[in-house]
């Protein structure tokens, strides 16, 4: 697998007025996609600490989903025994749905677009949006596999809340 040029620091986000729990599971209907959620952070390069094949994760560091700003959720499309967890992203158009369980509710999000971009040009500024919007991104590798393994590009999901459903608890007593 060709590895990914050196990604540039993604600094954590400042704690929000209102934390909400940590996220726990993603349902993503339109894909068939129902994985539990770990948190990962970065390795000691800077770039993204991927979850194992067969896994999904969120950026720690970063804002949970619900929390202004781009939230951010990674998996893998492809893995050693085939088709990953996010093998069919870059299906996704707008409208579709993706719910986030966390440890005190659920939070809708609505797909609003789906970008392949090369993975040494990735947005970043578009990925961790500073806004007060809750946002949530999806991302995973992308392009045409190499036929030495890996892929050049990455699929990027952006897609914003639409609705929290709280389950009353409170996850930090």
């Amino acid at each position: 697998q060709v590895p990914a040029p050196p990604a540039p620091p993604v600094p954590a986000a400042p704690a929000p007025a209102q934390q909400v729990g940590p996220p726990t599971r993603i349902e993503v209907p339109a894909i068939g996609v129902d994985e539990r959620l770990t948190g990962r952070g970065l390795k000691a390069d800077g770039s993204l600490d991927t979850p194992d094949f067969g896994k999904a994760a969120w950026y720690s560091p970063g804002p949970r989903p619900g929390e202004p700003g781009g939230a951010v959720v990674v998996a893998h499309v492809h893995g050693p025994d085939g088709p990953d967890v996010f093998w069919d992203l870059a299906r996704l158009r707008a409208g579709d749905v993706i719910r986030v369980h966390r440890a005190d509710g659920v939070a809708t999000f609505v797909v609003d677009e789906v970008d392949d971009v090369p993975k040494e040009r990735l947005p970043y500024d578009k990925i961790w949006a500073d806004t007060e919007q809750p946002l949530l991104r999806l991302i995973t590798c992308g392009g045409k596999r190499l036929p030495e393994g890996g892929y050049p590009d990455n699929t990027v999901v952006y897609a914003h809340q639409v609705d929290a459903t709280s389950t009353g608890l409170d996850p930090f007593s």
